[in-house]
């Protein structure tokens, strides 16, 4: 079966782990709801923005939206300044957006999907080069949660192969979690078969053969994996699995660091063919700015995220093991290079999930 027909069932049972919790000021709205976004404006002093986001960002801008919104007022006294959110998998939102979603920010995991506004229009080509570090304001990388104990005993992406052991994954077809583990995978075996892409695509193959099912999101693997108690391991953002193992479950999971795996980073941009006709470029400008604040800096640490800047990392570095990773793009090539050969209908997923 492709990997185009294999689908979740994590809707069916619970709910996502730590939902975002509304507020008068920072509210979280699904990607659906372009209708009502779509009267979302800068009136007189009451400005709204909407931030499309990938979902295990949620907790993160759950507590960055109230500390943007007092610094905004301090400096625009008697300014009214309110901020949505909707969260979902980075390809989809990308995709609502380009749709009709009228979103001002758009905080995505990969940058293929902002990518995808540019070729739109929506977002100007010099997204990278208006805030700093190319417009990525955190990093993670792709690790291993696994139950209390490690019973199965995994230690590296060689034991995600093996037989009688249960993976649980995000969809690399839609997901940017997905195609983060997925690439991670791969990128290793080329590795460890000094670049042999055939042997490291029977690895690839074995291991997505004990993924049963690719969930439509990183939460909602997540939530298959903790609440549903599916699985053996868990392939998710090291953020993700810290906030698991350390927040949401202590004592429950262990988090295992592979010995080579992904760098993933979180590009975001205005969306400028929203945000003109809204009036809302300045705020949407600094909302992005005020992430490489310190405050936010120490708050994308205290949620498990890589700080870009280097006095706020080594304050945290405890939480941040050294590890050896490799740029998607320095492996494999553009984003657009990537999407087409491994992502799309007919590709290396689909191609070695029909072997499962």
């Amino acid at each position: 079966m492709t990997a185009t027909r294999l689908f979740s069932f994590s809707a069916l049972f619970g709910t996502a782990l730590a939902l975002s919790a509304c507020s008068p000021k920072a509210e979280e709205k699904p990607a659906a709801s372009a209708s009502a976004a779509e009267n979302q404006s800068a009136t007189g002093n009451g400005i709204k923005l909407l931030n499309v986001s990938y979902d295990v960002a949620r907790d993160f801008y759950k507590e960055y939206n109230p500390l943007f919104i007092k610094e905004y007022q301090a400096k625009h006294p008697g300014a009214e300044i309110s901020v949505q959110q909707s969260h979902g998998g980075s390809s989809k939102q990308a995709l609502a957006v380009a749709n009709g979603l009228q979103a001002d920010v758009v905080t995505m995991n990969q940058t293929s999907d902002i990518e995808l506004l540019e070729k739109k229009g929506l977002v100007k080509a010099d997204w990278r080069s208006r805030l700093p570090d190319n417009a990525v304001p955190f990093t993670s990388t792709t690790v291993f949660l696994v139950r209390k104990g490690n019973p199965k005993q995994v230690r590296d992406w060689a034991d995600l192969a093996k037989d009688n052991l249960q993976i649980v994954i995000a969809n690399p077809k839609t997901t940017g979690n997905g195609r983060y583990a997925f690439l991670g995978a791969f990128g290793y075996a080329l590795k460890a078969n000094n670049g042999d892409e055939a042997k490291a695509k029977e690895f690839t193959a074995k291991l997505l053969k004990n993924a049963p099912v690719f969930e439509n999101g990183g939460r909602a693997a997540t939530t298959t994996f903790t609440q549903r108690n599916i699985g053996d391991v868990l392939i998710t953002f090291e953020n993700e699995a810290n906030h698991v193992s350390r927040v949401l479950a202590p004592n429950q999971f262990e988090i295992v660091y592979p010995s080579y795996t992904i760098l993933s980073e979180s590009p975001v941009a205005v969306v400028d063919g929203v945000a003109e006709k809204k009036g809302t470029e300045a705020a949407a400008a600094e909302y992005l700015n005020y992430l490489w604040s310190e405050p936010a800096q120490e708050l994308a640490a205290k949620l498990y995220l890589r700080p870009r800047n280097a006095a706020v990392l080594e304050k945290h570095k405890a939480d941040f093991p050294a590890i050896e990773t490799f740029k998607p793009n320095d492996v494999f090539g553009s984003w657009e290079e990537i999407m087409k050969k491994y992502f799309a209908d007919g590709g290396v997923v689909d191609q070695l999930s029909a072997k499962k």
